[in-house]
């Protein structure tokens, strides 16, 4: 948990990535995906816990997947209700 926030300045993403961050949770094309994903990773709200290889950050909304070793954002997703 703190690992990934003592590392917020290398989180990243591919080019596909952005895409299906901004397509699963509805962002529109000017969003900075990773300046949302820090802003969500640090919010007090947000809880974060590491399964396995990756990292998740779940808000009251979303989920955000980021790979433990790499600090890339996987994926995002809206939790359903």
């Amino acid at each position: 948990m703190n690992e990934l926030l003592n590392n917020l300045d290398k989180l990243h993403t591919t080019e596909l990535g952005i895409i299906r961050i901004k397509r699963n949770l509805g962002l529109d094309e000017l969003t900075d995906v990773i300046e949302y994903c820090r802003k969500k990773i640090t919010d007090p709200n947000t809880t974060i816990c590491r399964t396995g290889k990756n990292f998740y950050a779940t808000t009251c909304t979303e989920v955000i997947t980021v790979n433990a070793s790499k600090l890339s954002i996987i994926t995002a997703h809206r939790i359903k209700k």
